[in-house]
């Protein structure tokens, strides 16, 4: 009922149309050149993050773009090789304005659109947001979406196979960072080890990263941060552009294909996708073939969208599916991996052989993903100057595990989960300078079991929040802040299992404010100082309040706790940029004191050891449940990049990221928190290239240094956590746009790498699979992370008028 009121209240809004600025003598033009040689930069974006509108230069330069409406907006150019130009436009009439770009290696004032209630520049916003381009996701080598953004700072990933990663910032993961992806936030039960985000990482335009508490715009969850995922934006007016590319990674044979295609005439713009991708089973030096790494996609998706003065309007549709085996680390006496069999309908165990390992096809243990989505955003320009958004999202998740070799088309676990996301926000007429917007969001879940095996129960769901946030610079002093009150409610229905009862129904509520206040501060055109506080909340999720079973892809077996309270984080954020001709220089310290942190620890059985229930059990997993501590994080990351002119070609980055988790007045074994990542150093020595020879452009060659620090700072109650030790990977990289006779269009590009060139055998601190059987052979335990893996990437464009 609340939902369709909105709807009602917005489609009346739509068809009352003198409500709405309307103006077709609105635009904006100009020409976009090099700063230096004055030469036209063909194909230069020119973009409004807030009107979702676009231009691109042509041969000689120039751009326009019609159908705006009236305002001030944030507008941003970028070309590769060049650092982005950002600046606030007013928009009235037939404006124009010509743009001058630099060449450089470092973006210094790229605009963002996360955490805030209107884009804005990196240096005006108040709290530490990496944000890295498409060019970027071709040149590092990974095998999905988390994996490429992992070696940002203060990021990690907590991993269970190269298939399966979720993002970790700041030493907080799962439930405590939410997705954003189509302008909603990804529901696909992120509470889970053993499954990834759903989201085609191909289909990727950029990446936000927003490190600490985000909850204002992003409702109860956001403690540790948000990642947001942008999918390209509609292409330039008159024109019809694609990309066709292929991958092929030679660690496990993955193969990669990716094709998309958008077009856009007088404003209506539309776009289409397809993604297949599989993969054989990774291997490493230690483990040989990790058997049932495997995994394979197919996704697609498509929008059709309106551009005009009074606004926009956008549907999205994509559906993501995933088949993956789940890597349970089973061996024989001689240290080889085992598989299940169907021998005359008797399960028996089976040495793995090296073509097994080779094998494409789906096994047993295995998963299928499906997440479909379907997103209306609208955005409407007011004649007052504000402007009314509403966004709405339907979401579909379904997750099933196999694992039964008599019945292997038989779920043992099924969940299909049904989420409706939705948030109306109204942004206020600028009134001195201030930028304010109102709004309420929030989501409705249903929750069904629909296998044979259990984890969580039946539940539905209902979140509602609204918000204020605001934000105004004073000549070089930028102010932002808000608050925001939360209520999720939560309704878990009973289940009997054979006779048992497997779950209690109950009912929960939780509520509480978020609020945060930051300061931005350009002391120079060198020096930019922020500071952050933040008040975030998290309710318990169902999981962490319910489970109770076998946990196939974590090898555990998980209990909930049903009297849990929800966390509330208070943040301290201090961090400090400084940009010169040789040198650029971020960093930020950071304090996160958490009440009712909620962590899983494994339990002890009365007469020692491990706690393994035998009630649906067959694995003989150890208990874990869930537990609460007062606990505090702190920590920071440094980036030094030297960058020597007049040898602007040549840049020696350096990042590091050190995060440390203690729970108070905890004893010696309980006193660091459990899944803290290891301090990290990434050091990389880049050269980039514009003009490399009469065809090639933008030639590039790096060559990195990937260190992983000990991590012995672990929760060992129980042997809950096991220390990991420190490993040092080496990486390279080389790509470059092969261009046509007049170098005026990119023919395609390519991009080598390699990961891990020196074989090293590893295990991250935060992998799942380190807690797998030992090796009766080697005395190791666990499996471990991928070896040396070589990658060739072909990308070519598609481009009609």
């Amino acid at each position: 009922m609340f939902l369709r009121r909105i709807i009602v209240t917005v489609i009346l809004c739509v068809y009352a149309g003198t409500a709405f600025a309307a103006d077709d003598q609105n635009s904006l033009s100009g020409t976009v050149t090099d700063g230096n040689t004055h030469q036209p930069l063909i194909g230069a974006s020119v973009y409004f993050p807030d009107l979702h509108s676009g231009a691109a230069a042509d041969a000689s330069g120039h751009y326009i773009i019609n159908h705006l409406p009236a305002g001030t907006y944030t507008v941003e150019v970028h070309s590769i090789g060049y650092a982005a130009f950002t600046t606030s436009i007013r928009i009235k009439g037939a404006t124009v304005h010509d743009f001058e770009l630099k060449e450089t290696l470092i973006e210094k004032n790229e605009v963002v659109v996360t955490g805030v209630n209107m884009a804005t520049s990196t240096r005006k916003s108040p709290v530490p947001i990496s944000v890295v381009r498409k060019d970027y996701l071709d040149e590092n080598v990974s095998t999905n979406i988390v994996d490429a953004i992992a070696k940002l700072p203060g990021v990690s990933q907590l991993t269970t196979g190269p298939a399966i990663s979720k993002p970790y910032i700041r030493g907080l993961g799962y439930n405590r960072v939410v997705v954003v992806a189509d302008e909603v936030r990804q529901e696909g039960q992120q509470w889970g080890d053993e499954h990834g985000i759903e989201v085609d990482d191909y289909n990727v335009s950029r990446l936000e990263v927003l490190k600490g508490p985000a909850s204002l715009l992003y409702g109860s969850d956001a403690l540790a941060g948000v990642v947001n995922i942008i999918a390209p934006p509609p292409v330039p007016v008159g024109t019809i552009k694609g990309n066709v590319e292929a991958n092929y990674q030679t660690n496990s044979g993955l193969v990669g294909y990716h094709a998309n295609i958008a077009g856009n005439s007088n404003g209506f713009s539309w776009s289409a996708y397809g993604t297949q991708k599989y993969s054989h089973d990774y291997k490493n030096k230690y483990d040989g073939p990790v058997f049932d790494s495997r995994f394979n996609n197919t996704n697609y998706g498509a929008s059709i969208g309106l551009n005009k003065n009074w606004g926009y309007s956008r549907l999205i549709f994509s559906s993501f599916n995933q088949q993956l085996g789940l890597v349970e680390g089973a061996r024989d006496s001689l240290g080889h991996f085992t598989k299940q069999v169907d021998v005359d309908g008797v399960a028996e165990d089976q040495t793995v052989t090296a073509r097994d390992g080779r094998d494409y096809s789906m096994t047993l243990p295995r998963q299928k993903i499906g997440h479909q989505k379907l997103v209306w955003d609208n955005n409407l320009y007011l004649k007052n100057g504000g402007r009314l958004g509403l966004t709405l999202g339907y979401q579909l998740n379904q997750r099933r595990e196999y694992g039964d070799v008599l019945n292997p088309d038989q779920p043992g676990l099924s969940l299909h989960l049904r989420t409706l996301n939705y948030a109306l926000k109204y942004f206020l007429p600028e009134a001195k300078g201030w930028q304010t917007s109102v709004g309420v969001n929030g989501m409705q879940q249903r929750n069904e079991n629909k296998g044979i095996e259990f984890l969580i129960p039946d539940y539905d769901l209902f979140d509602i929040g609204g918000f204020v946030v605001t934000r105004k610079t004073f000549d070089k002093l930028t102010v932002s802040g808000g608050a925001r009150f939360d209520s999720r409610s939560i309704d878990s229905k009973s289940l009997v299992d054979n006779g048992d009862p497997k779950f209690s129904a109950f009912h929960k509520q939780f509520s509480n404010v978020s609020a945060s206040m930051g300061l931005s501060y350009e002391a120079s055109d060198m020096w930019t100082l922020k500071l952050n506080a933040a008040r975030g909340f998290r309710a318990p999720n169902i999981a962490e309040l319910s489970a109770n079973g076998v946990h196939e892809g974590t090898i555990k077996y998980e209990y909930g706790n049903t009297s849990l309270k929800p966390e509330v984080s208070t943040q301290g954020d201090f961090g400090a940029e400084f940009n010169s001709t040789h040198v650029s220089v971020t960093g930020s310290v950071f304090f996160n004191h958490i009440n009712n942190f909620i962590y899983s620890r494994k339990l002890a059985s009365v007469n020692g050891g491990d706690s393994i229930p035998a009630e649906g059990n067959e694995e003989g997993y150890a208990a874990f449940k869930y537990q609460q501590t007062s606990a505090n994080l702190y920590g920071g990351e440094l980036l030094v990049d030297v960058h020597p002119h007049p040898i602007d070609w040549l840049h020696f980055e350096n990042t590091l990221s050190l995060v440390k988790g203690v729970a108070s007045n905890a004893t010696d074994s309980t006193k660091y928190l459990p899944n803290i990542p290891a301090a990290h150093w990434l050091s990389e020595l880049k050269g980039k290239f514009k003009q490399s020879g009469k065809r090639v452009q933008n030639l590039y060659a790096g060559v990195q240094m990937d260190m992983n620090f000990a991590q012995n700072d672990i929760f060992s109650a129980y042997e809950t956590e096991t220390a990991t030790p420190a490993y040092t990977l080496l990486n390279a990289t080389v790509g470059a746009d092969f261009m046509n006779r007049d170098k005026k269009k990119v023919l395609f590009s390519l991009h080598l790498g390699a990961n891990n060139l020196t074989d090293i055998a590893y295990q991250n601190h935060l992998s799942r699979l380190k807690y797998a059987d030992v090796n009766p052979v080697t005395g190791r335990v666990g499996v471990f992370n991928m070896g040396r893996n070589f990658s060739v990437k072909l990308v070519v464009p598609i481009d009609f008028k």
